[in-house]
């Protein structure tokens, strides 16, 4: 069975960022994600994403958490992050408006 963005979606929605206590999907921080299924031997996931700031301390963490929760999807061979600060994360833009609320952002 092929992997779906919405696999994707919802295996990243539990990951938070410890700092702030808000999914790394609702802030903004997932910029994009390739799937490239293979029937024989499974899927391959690589995910573009960001951090709160280049300077966070939990960023190795972060993306340790994102990768595992990739790797746990059925179907999943490898899982991959990539880190970008490109464009610049802006929780005004990029966060859910949950997200805005939980930040308090109006």
């Amino acid at each position: 069975m092929a992997v779906t963005f919405r696999q994707v979606g919802e295996a990243l929605s539990p990951v938070r960022d410890p700092e702030i206590g808000v999914s790394v999907v609702d802030l903004g921080l997932i910029y994009g994600a390739e799937i490239l299924n293979d029937p024989q031997q499974g899927a391959s996931i690589k995910v573009t994403m960001s951090l709160t700031t280049p300077a966070c301390p939990y960023g190795p963490m972060m993306l340790a958490s994102v990768r595992g929760a990739l790797a746990k999807i059925p179907g999943v061979k490898s899982a991959d992050v990539d880190l970008t600060f490109e464009p610049k994360w802006d929780p005004r833009a990029m966060a859910s408006e949950e997200a805005k609320d939980q930040l308090g952002i109006y």
